[in-house]
């Protein structure tokens, strides 16, 4: 007697190789642990680069409010900057002034008065 030849075809054969694929519990666990970790350290790391770019943009966007008193009628004529020092030259009333100011905190520190020679 002979036996019947088993075909790797069909239903059974085909829930068989579903079942050896299919992953067991604790396969499914282990991938959604890995799944959660790296969906939390891609978060972090969007929330890290997010947050250099905005630091980073409001220190470039930050401009020092600040004012000089120059008198009234006075014509800026030239700047200059050097060795903490902020140069500003000036007309007023026909005369020329060069203005000192500290350049970090806009405070007078001289004044120089250049005419003519008569």
């Amino acid at each position: 007697m002979t036996q019947p030849s088993r075909v790797p075809y069909g239903p059974a054969a085909m829930t068989r190789a579903l079942d050896d694929d299919a992953p067991d519990a604790a396969e499914r666990r282990v991938v959604r642990k890995l799944r959660g970790m790296m969906i939390g350290s891609s978060l972090v790391m969007i929330v890290g680069f997010l947050a250099v770019c905005l630091s980073s943009g409001a220190e470039r966007s930050r401009a020092p409010e600040a004012a000089l008193q120059l008198p009234a009628g006075a014509r800026v004529v030239a700047t200059a900057v050097g060795e903490g020092r902020l140069l500003v030259t000036i007309e007023v009333g026909g005369a020329t002034e060069v203005r000192i100011f500290d350049l970090n905190t806009l405070e007078p520190r001289g004044r120089l008065r250049l005419s003519p020679q008569p």
